[in-house]
């Protein structure tokens, strides 16, 4: 009879098999052979005499059997994870890999600087930094944290606000250096602008603190899904934009950007991070996620999300 540590490695692979869709997938993360895994799906098949997962030529599909098995064998994963936190010396030690995903700008930045922190602090921890601006497939990329600015349009994930990205009109001085200092948005009509998409497109509201909003509707001269393009037009003076303060802080105090409207502000954008729903998280993810809650709201132009 096997060892029922055999039984449960049978079971974390078929999980996996089932979060990326692929063998070849499952074989990377699992650091096998393709023919490896496949022979454990079929031993796995072979224990409980059922077909669980459809093969063809191009993808995997589960069965009704593979479907209530997954949900059984997560269950019992976390369940036996639980056990080596309470039990394995070893496991008083935060270790293991996290594979996190990241927005690119914030990712390359500010969070990386509290992800390498992270790893200074836990040194047997192996971080997978990934970052991507686009809406992932959290269970194929078998990620363990998804960290996004904006929503999260996955609804399998638990998602935790954890803060607010302060948003303002900025623009080159050279750009105003014949104007007088404009008093509300709309003596900014004239003033060429640049946008990114897909936050902003040809609209712009903007909000006094007690006033009602007034919408700037500029025709603009460039468009860019990149962040980093945009703030090069705006410091080339090419037109006035919106970004947000902790992209911009140092220009800022430089005075190579300028904010023309210092009572008024876009709407902020929500910070939030994901990830699976389970009774019990590695100690490792507990103290990333713990520790990304913890020093988002310190950067500068960023508040505290509400509870």
């Amino acid at each position: 009879m096997s060892k029922p540590l055999d039984r449960l490695t049978l079971l974390e692979t078929f999980t996996r098999i089932a979060e990326r869709g692929s063998l070849s997938g499952a074989a990377r993360d699992l650091g096998l052979s393709q023919p490896s895994v496949s022979r454990q799906l079929a031993e796995l098949e072979d224990r409980l005499k059922t077909q669980l997962i459809r093969r063809t030529t191009h993808s995997l599909a589960l069965t009704q059997a593979g479907e209530t098995l997954l949900r059984d064998s997560k269950t019992l994963i976390d369940g036996w994870r639980a056990l080596e936190d309470n039990f394995l010396k070893a496991e008083s030690e935060v270790s293991g890999p996290l594979k996190v995903v990241a927005p690119v700008a914030l990712g390359q930045s500010h969070l990386a600087e509290i992800a390498v922190r992270f790893q200074r602090a836990y040194p047997k921890v192996t971080l997978n930094w990934i970052l991507d601006d686009s809406d992932i497939r959290f269970a194929e990329l078998g990620c363990d944290c998804w960290i996004k600015v904006g929503p999260v349009p996955d609804d399998t994930l638990i998602v935790r606000a954890i803060g607010n990205a302060e948003r303002l009109v900025t623009c080159s001085p050279k750009l105003t250096k014949d104007k007088a200092p404009p008093a509300s948005p709309k003596d900014l009509d004239g003033l060429p602008f640049v946008g990114l998409t897909p936050f902003e497109g040809g609209r712009i509201p903007l909000q006094r603190k007690g006033s009602r909003a007034i919408a700037l509707e500029p025709a603009l001269r460039l468009q860019t899904n990149n962040i980093f393009a945009l703030k090069q037009a705006a410091l080339a003076g090419l037109g006035a934009c919106v970004l947000p303060r902790w992209f911009i802080d140092s220009e800022l105090k430089k005075g190579r950007l300028i904010d023309p409207l210092p009572q008024w502000r876009a709407p902020t954008l929500p910070i939030h991070m994901a990830y699976l729903p389970s009774r019990h998280q590695p100690k490792r993810l507990r103290a990333f996620l713990d520790m990304i809650a913890a020093d988002v709201s310190k950067i500068a132009g960023i508040a505290d999300s509400l509870p």
